[in-house]
């Protein structure tokens, strides 16, 4: 499923924030995310978030977002991935 969700995450990503063909797939577990992707603002987030819960059939509850979760890929991926694991 970890392959799944981050092939999935990763056109969530691109798809949201618009990026450059490539970008999203040469993430790496330490790449920025907010705060260093000037795609992804605090307006985005929102659309990010919703779009992750549409396509990946998880809730994503006001209390989970956090920096922490948004710092880098590997921080996001972990997230849906236990929460696709829960669902």
């Amino acid at each position: 499923m970890q392959d799944d969700t981050d092939q999935l995450l990763r056109a969530i990503l691109r798809d949201v924030l618009g990026l450059k063909p490539g970008q999203a797939e040469a993430f790496t577990a330490q790449t920025g995310l907010f705060g260093h992707l000037p795609e992804l603002d605090s307006m985005a987030v929102a659309g990010l978030l919703t779009e992750i819960e549409d396509r990946l059939g998880i809730i994503v509850e006001d209390e989970d977002v956090d920096g922490d979760m948004l710092a880098d890929y590997g921080s996001l991926l972990n997230f849906v991935s236990e929460r696709r694991g829960a669902a």
